[in-house]
Formats: structure tokens, sequence, C-alpha cells
């Protein structure tokens, strides 16, 4: 699911960028926020742009996914 919250949405989740996604340039990564039934991910250069909303198990499944490839 793509999402395009109002922007008063955005103050209510923190974002985390990983330590691991860099490329010098600080602000080129994405960034994630969890809530109990939701993981936002966004591109942390367009923070207004709409992001995506997946499940934790979905969220589980790509990072195990991501992790051996």
């Amino acid at each position: 699911m793509i999402r395009n919250p109002p922007v008063r949405d955005t103050p209510e989740l923190k974002w985390f960028k990983s330590s691991y996604s860099s490329s010098g340039d600080g602000n080129d990564c994405i960034e994630v926020a969890a809530t109990p039934g939701t993981i936002h991910v966004r591109d942390s250069k367009n923070i207004s742009d709409p992001w995506l909303a997946v499940t934790p198990m979905a969220w589980t499944d790509f990072v195990n996914y991501a992790s051996t490839n």
C-alpha cells in the first residue's frame, strides 16, 4: 500500500535511518517508522512524498530476502 498522508500525520511517526545505508550523503537512504500494525518506509530525500506502508510480516519477509541476496 502507498500512503499519501496529510502533513499533520508525519510528526506522529518516529523515523529511523539505517547506519548501513549511506553513500557519503547522509540523506541518501530510506527511513523506516514502525507502529504496532504497520511498517512505514520512505525516501529520505523526499520525505513529503508518499511512502510505503506494509505489514510487519511483509517487512520481515523483505528484510530476510534482502539480507540474503
